[in-house]
């Protein structure tokens, strides 16, 4: 009677140790950092041609405090949305759990620069706050619509052949 066949469980010194960099990127790594770069790309198009056109338009219905509300509004738009893509781009090579607690805490980090930049705003007149809002609000959804785009439209392919390849 001949004892089964095993396959060879590899010896402690020919495993990678824990956190080890992997030998390059792969196909996933790559397709995930081109959605997040698109994503940036289209965000920073979009926040431009609104500032152009909010400034316009502010300038138009509200004067110069028309202007400063628009500007205000691509402000915190761009720090909101561009925060939450450079973090996923900057950890998208990291476990989840490193990439949720980046995400998490920039967004806390967010809420609160947010809640501090809407009290001092809160007693100033030099801007106009309905175009603030209406920029801000434009913005804010306009990017959140990219990022969703970008995210639908990326070619990320749910198996690595590479990952087996490396295992063997």
């Amino acid at each position: 009677m001949t004892p089964p066949t095993t396959s060879p469980t590899p010896s402690p010194a020919d495993r990678e140790p824990v956190g080890a960099p992997r030998p390059g990127p792969t196909a996933g790594d790559v397709a995930v950092t081109a959605v997040f770069r698109k994503a940036l790309r289209d965000m920073f198009v979009l926040l431009g041609a609104l500032t152009v056109v909010g400034v316009a338009v502010g300038a138009l219905v509200a004067g110069t405090s028309g202007v400063w509300g628009a500007l205000l509004g691509v402000a915190i738009a761009l720090f909101f949305s561009a925060t939450t893509v450079l973090s996923m781009l900057k950890t998208s090579q990291s476990s989840p759990t490193t990439t949720a607690a980046v995400v998490m805490g920039g967004w806390l980090v967010k809420m609160v620069v947010l809640v501090v930049v809407l009290a001092v705003l809160r007693g100033m007149d030099f801007y106009d706050r309905y175009v603030f809002a209406a920029v801000l609000l434009v913005g804010v959804i306009g990017s959140a619509y990219l990022d969703y785009r970008a995210v639908q439209g990326g070619r990320i392919p749910y198996v690595d052949p590479e990952a087996r390849d490396r295992s063997v």
